[in-house]
């Protein structure tokens, strides 16, 4: 069961109905992991059970990750069952079929999830849901499904949009993106146009109503790559939504997410969550510095953070990045909804658009006290200072003193007075919780 409720009240956008379970899920963003960056097609019923229990054994589970995802090419790839149309697991690569690995991930008190597209095919060219969205919900939930990641494929031209949103992302069309506006396009909107009327949008109202007609809750999440200004409407349709093309795992993509989406907080709260994409921690030549940075503010801006490599061959330092106690705790805080946000972009004046060096300063409420980090998006290492009276959330009283505590190694740091300086390698981010104001 569901129910809507207005978000006038807790955010600074227009009144939005979010989409809101009895059970709350999806009131705090998704936690797990996800079989694409690690696998790609490549994928069978013993690395998804590996995953599952690499979950169990390395202490994710402990620490909140509940979520087993299949990604794309689960499926037959040449078409339905000729009598009831249904979507068929591929008997090669799940021989239990997503019902028995499904029983097996929940036998181990996680959750599963499922991939499909708001098209014709998938984004691999498989079967996709478009026109057969109550079938497949259905099918879904008699198989156990508790998570649906729905992609953005194969659109056919009628339920092609007349219109295409800005997004000033680096795979789009519409750049140079001076200071995060696209270049004029014959398919710009009209002032005033609403995005929820566009197909985009219809597109995925159907299969959220279809996932709500089942008798078992099934999260779902937006895979449409920030089209449609997909911020506007996606808080009634599902639990997040993406805002981007895919990540990849290297540092100036993931500066490039996280630049994007620092201007797009103000739509994140309880319920709903701007998507930054699935993590890379583990891929690619990423350096423990980025990765540390790649969580952190995947973290604190409250993303779904959902793993995407292989768990049985992640180095035990990485790990205990994904196990982070104080961000994983800002991420799941029930009483303080929305993210961190910038409040000193650093290297350039505030509220620059830049891709390369984004917002380096940031700060956010939670139950522990203020969470305070400071990025480095330079090349070279370099001292950052955290000033107290500039964070929005502290006193003004440059002389003000708190208990800080190191967000990253969990260490004590005692009272503290009025700033926090530190030797801040490359790409790297410090992190700190400021508590209680001290007496002295």
């Amino acid at each position: 069961m569901y129910f809507s409720i207005s978000l006038a009240a807790l955010v600074t956008i227009p009144a939005v109905n979010a989409l809101v379970y009895v059970d709350s899920t999806g009131k705090l963003p998704a936690l797990g992991w996800n079989s694409w960056n690690a696998y790609y097609c490549d994928i069978d019923e013993g690395k998804i059970l590996a995953a599952a229990n690499s979950i169990v054994d390395l202490g994710l589970k402990d620490a909140g990750y509940e979520y087993v995802n299949i990604d794309d090419c689960w499926a037959v790839k040449d078409g339905r069952d000729n009598v009831t149309n249904q979507i068929i697991p591929d008997p090669l690569k799940f021989p239990t079929g997503i019902k028995g690995i499904a029983d097996e991930i929940h036998a181990l008190g996680l959750k599963v999830g499922i991939y499909g597209s708001a098209g014709t095919l998938t984004c691999g060219g498989y079967p996709a849901q478009l026109g057969n969205e109550a079938l497949d919900a259905a099918t879904f939930a008699g198989w156990g499904i508790d998570y649906l990641k729905y992609d953005n494929c194969y659109i056919p031209a009628n339920w092609t949009d007349t219109y295409d949103a800005c997004v000033p992302d680096a795979w789009q069309i519409y750049g140079p993106y001076d200071n995060g506006t696209c270049a004029a396009s014959p398919r710009d909107a009209p002032p005033g146009y609403d995005w929820s009327t566009s197909n985009n949008a219809k597109r995925y109202r159907i299969m959220r109503d279809a996932l709500l007609a089942q008798n078992r809750t099934i999260l779902y999440s937006i895979c449409n790559w920030g089209h449609a200004e997909v911020q506007e409407w996606g808080n009634s349709t599902g639990s997040s939504w993406r805002i981007t093309g895919d990540i990849t795992p290297d540092w100036a993509r993931i500066a490039e997410i996280l630049n994007e989406n620092s201007f797009l907080l103000n739509y994140v709260d309880f319920w709903g969550h701007n998507d930054a994409d699935m993590l890379h921690i583990g891929n690619g030549n990423l350096t423990l510095q980025e990765s540390r940075s790649h969580f952190a503010f995947w973290a604190v801006t409250k993303s779904p953070l959902i793993i995407g490599t292989a768990l049985d061959k992640l180095a035990a330092e990485k790990v205990e990045i994904l196990k982070n106690k104080a961000l994983l705790a800002f991420h799941q805080d029930d009483i303080y909804g929305g993210p961190a946000e910038p409040y000193k972009w650093g290297i350039n004046p505030d509220w620059t658009f830049n891709a390369t060096n984004p917002a380096e300063y940031w700060s956010g409420p939670s139950k522990a006290g203020t969470l305070v980090l400071a990025l480095n998006t330079l090349s070279t290492p370099v001292w950052k200072e955290i000033i107290f009276s500039e964070v929005p959330q502290l006193s003004k009283e440059k002389s003000a003193s708190y208990h800080v505590t190191d967000a990253w190694s969990g260490k004590d740091l005692g009272c503290v007075k009025g700033r926090i300086r530190r030797w801040v390698d490359s790409h790297d981010t410090i992190a700190f919780t400021l508590g209680k104001k001290c007496d002295w």
